[in-house]
């Protein structure tokens, strides 16, 4: 069985950070890619951020600059720098992992950015 959790949601003030993790455990295997997306109420999940094994990134163009993706391997995590931060960010955030044995999803944590 394969575990995702995250941490790091919560509440900011427009303009703040915040730094979300999502570490994978059980039966992984390798882990080829590992990503975040974000689901905003009424709305479409859609790709935040995305990492290869060979550390190649990809971002939505409305977190580029802002938001960086990083993984490490040897905790089978990966993380989420969101700087500047946005009310239009606000949204649950979901870590996805691809590996040798399928694909996984967290729990998801919640993204409030508001004064």
């Amino acid at each position: 069985q394969v575990q995702l959790v995250e941490s790091g949601g919560g509440l900011v003030q427009p303009g703040g950070s915040l730094r979300l993790s999502c570490a994978a455990s059980g039966r992984i295997g390798s882990i080829y890619v590992m990503g975040w997306y974000r689901q905003a109420p009424g709305k479409q999940r859609e790709l935040v951020a995305a990492i290869t094994s060979g550390v190649s990134t990809n971002y939505a163009d409305s977190v580029k600059g802002r938001f960086t993706i990083s993984r490490d391997n040897a905790k089978n995590t990966v993380y989420l720098q969101m700087n500047s931060l946005k009310p239009e960010d606000t949204a649950a955030y979901y870590c996805k992992i691809v590996g040798t044995y399928g694909e996984y999803w967290g729990q998801g944590t919640q993204v409030t950015v508001s004064s």
